[in-house]
């Protein structure tokens, strides 16, 4: 059997031979790549399971890495891993590609969670992959190519404004509050002072709505989000 494959991306050698080899005793097949450019050079030249990045790196930083990785791969998960934790760190990570964030110092059962949740979905998506057409009003998704298209014209979408959309589509039309989005976009309870599902909304809306009629991302005030043809 295949053992799952890592790309573990980090600079500081004793964290990378604690973490690899914790990897490695829980039935994971871990390359480490000890700098940016490596990084870059292993995610392009062999297929993970799941990518590990570290955000402050030699060469090339971990957020170049992600971009890089991301527009070449758009389905491998990335889980950043960083002592980086201001709101502007996170949404800069979940702008260039990435699907989770763990700040440092973390407990390595949490990174493990982290991995099985990520490689459990992975492996669901693949099972169902199909194409998939989700629509509102002239809004259009296509979920397996992964495009969206707005009366006929194409909508350039990162990696999280997509899950988001594609989330909203999904739900056709009902209110859905910002700890259900974070929680099932980003994996995530973000806490209550922090406004980065209200950033994204924002984000959706300027791509989404700002040169069309009729609007179709509203807001319930004291109660969450909502994409329907009003």
């Amino acid at each position: 059997m295949n053992l799952p494959s890592i790309l573990y991306v980090e600079d500081e050698p004793k964290v990378a031979a604690s973490i690899k080899q914790g990897l490695e005793e829980n039935g994971y097949q871990v390359d480490h790549a000890p700098d940016g450019a490596v990084g870059n050079f292993l995610a392009g030249s062999k297929k993970y399971d799941i990518i590990l990045l570290d955000v402050n790196l030699p060469h090339v930083s971990g957020y170049e890495v992600c971009r890089s990785v991301r527009a070449k791969d758009p389905s491998v998960p990335i889980i950043m891993l960083t002592a980086m934790q201001t709101i502007e760190n996170k949404i800069t990570g979940f702008d260039v590609g990435a699907d989770d964030y763990i700040i440092k110092p973390f407990d390595f059962r949490e990174l493990l969670a982290r991995i099985k949740v990520f490689l459990k979905r992975s492996a669901s998506e693949g099972e169902a992959q199909q194409d998939v057409i989700l629509r509102v009003a002239d809004l259009e998704m296509n979920t397996d190519a992964k495009t969206v298209h707005r009366r006929g014209m194409p909508i350039s979408l990162t990696a999280k404004e997509f899950a988001l959309l594609e989330f909203l589509l999904k739900r056709n039309g009902r209110v859905v509050s910002r700890s259900e989005i974070s929680e099932f976009v980003w994996d995530v309870n973000f806490d209550t002072g922090t406004n980065v599902v209200d950033v994204y909304i924002n984000f959706l809306r300027k791509k989404v709505d700002k040169n069309f009629e009729p609007k179709l991302i509203h807001t319930k005030p004291g109660m969450g989000y909502l994409l329907k043809e009003l």
